[in-house]
């Protein structure tokens, strides 16, 4: 088959990896890519918003399959226009995929399936829910959660310990308009104690089945300091995710979401993507996201044994019931290598060397994310989130050490990474 990924980033880039090794695959595709993507597919500079471009690209090239990386063009209704042209896709309509573009959809989801889940109120007024946040603050003495509505890149969560803090995040999300249109509207919810973690689970709009667990990373500095990013490591399972918890996890959360989905008249087909808090009560959603993680998929990727082309094609086809969905028992970590400055602003366009050198380094992988190939042919950094060095081992201590051994292969003075990935689980 002709296959076509979209997207430009390490989980794509992974996604690419996988993908080509199937037997399935006869040519690949990629829009736009990176500098690393381009060494396994054929990448064209369409962006991810381009729905219609998309379309036409596939037409053209005769693509008759498209996995969709990214939320943007989720929410857009890319995978919406791709069936309506009968060019199979794995990933959510756009009325599904408001389960990650609506946190006020996926909140009302979570009451009518009840689902548990943290306390909350949505507000589109901001002197509404700065007089809420006086009120809330005096009993949540530790903290307050304020999040925006829509689309963030990961980056609309504000755990408020004071009022100041509260009221800031309002005002940048509802006056300043840091995150655009996706900031007008706003929860804010009672702040959930415990260890979090992610559940992946693989849907073909009828059955859902339990892929992978990992645990990212968000915060930017280590000891879990600093403001949030799209994530700057993670590792895979997660141990907090033991039998007992996961099957609490599918018939208390994603189970009845997939049913309830159905009922609202949008089914669920691609990646449902649970972001949990463990806390002493058990499992409590926090977020869905309709598609694979990023950091995660890095993670989990590099010990999956199954053809993953088979898989995501089952669910688009309905019959997820069939496919066989098998992983290596070692654990693998991914470090993120981010430009400085991230999350905040950074430069673009400096070289990066030695990448050949993680290259051969065995069990260990190298995604390209934010890269592109200068006119002078060197890989140089173009975005936040720059290189993503994933690693597989007997135990998760060995496999953190193999990957910061690749990061210290490389040669960039551009660019920082957190130094304790995994340091919840290595001991």
């Amino acid at each position: 088959m002709n296959i076509l990924i979209v997207g430009s980033g390490a989980r794509e880039h992974s996604i690419a990896v996988s993908v080509q090794k199937s037997p399935l695959c006869s040519r690949l595709f990629c829009l736009p890519g990176n500098a690393g993507i381009a060494e396994i597919a054929e990448c064209f500079p369409i962006a991810i918003n381009d729905c219609e471009g998309i379309v036409s690209f596939c037409k053209e090239q005769g693509v008759e399959f498209v996995i969709i990386g990214p939320e943007l063009p989720l929410s857009l209704g890319l995978a919406d226009s791709l069936s309506e042209a009968g060019i199979k896709v794995f990933g959510p309509s756009k009325a599904a995929a408001e389960l990650e573009s609506s946190k006020i959809f996926m909140k009302s989801v979570c009451s009518l399936a009840g689902l548990p889940t943290a306390k909350y109120r949505d507000f589109d007024d901001y002197n509404e829910a700065t007089q809420y946040v006086l009120q809330e603050m005096a009993s949540m003495p530790e903290a307050i959660v304020v999040k925006a509505d829509g689309l963030a890149s990961g980056k609309g969560v504000t755990v408020a310990r004071s009022a100041y803090e509260a009221v800031t995040a309002l005002k940048e999300a509802m006056v300043d308009k840091i995150f655009g249109e996706s900031g007008s509207k706003v929860i804010i919810e009672e702040f959930l104690s415990g260890e979090e973690a992610s559940v992946f689970a693989l849907c073909d709009g009828k059955t859902a089945r339990f892929f992978a667990s990992a645990q990212d990373h968000k915060a930017v500095h280590d000891g879990d300091t600093g403001p949030n990013t799209g994530g700057m490591g993670a590792y895979s399972p997660a141990p907090v995710i033991d039998e007992a918890m996961l099957e609490q996890i599918m018939e208390e959360i994603i189970n009845p979401t997939v049913k309830q989905m159905n009922k609202l008249g949008k089914p669920f087909c691609g990646v449902l993507f649970a972001g949990l808090m463990i806390t002493k009560d058990g499992p409590k959603l926090m977020e869905f996201n309709a598609r694979f993680g990023d950091p995660e998929t890095e993670a989990i990727l590099p010990r999956l044994t199954s053809d993953l082309l088979e898989l995501l094609l089952a669910c688009s086809e309905g019959r997820l019931e069939e496919a066989p969905i098998l992983f290596s028992e070692k654990p693998a970590l991914c470090v993120v290598v981010a430009s400085n400055g991230y999350p905040g602003e950074y430069a673009k366009g400096v070289a990066i060397n030695n990448l050949d050198k993680v290259k051969g380094l065995p069990d260990t992988m190298l995604f390209h994310a934010g890269t592109k190939l200068s006119e002078s042919g060197e890989i140089v950094s173009n975005g936040g989130r720059v290189l993503c060095i994933s690693a597989i081992a007997d135990d998760l201590k060995k496999a953190q050490k193999q990957a910061y051994n690749a990061v210290d292969a490389i040669n960039w003075h551009g660019g920082f990474c957190r130094r304790d990935i995994g340091w919840r689980a290595v001991k």
